[in-house]
């Protein structure tokens, strides 16, 4: 009887884990096709070659193009 009891027990706790990881592994295909949508694209700092998101970034344009810095000091020092 108890050997019965041990083994419904240990079903239940591998079909339980069982069921976790093909959780898992459905939340994180969905999680990707909402992720690509979101993707930001980096760009260089030229002076420290930091990579920086163009929104949060400091930006100075010289010569018809726009070059972004991660600081202050940064885009200071590209100007000089």
């Amino acid at each position: 009887m108890i050997r019965l009891l041990v083994v419904t027990i240990l079903i239940l706790v591998v079909a339980r884990a069982f069921w976790r990881v093909i959780d898992g592994i459905l939340d994180g295909a969905r999680s990707r096709d909402r992720g690509s949508a979101s993707a930001v694209k980096l760009v260089r700092d030229p002076v420290c070659g930091t990579y920086v998101a163009p929104g949060n970034a400091l930006s100075l344009s010289a010569g018809g193009t726009t070059h972004y810095f991660c600081s202050e000091e940064c885009r200071a020092k590209y100007r000089v």
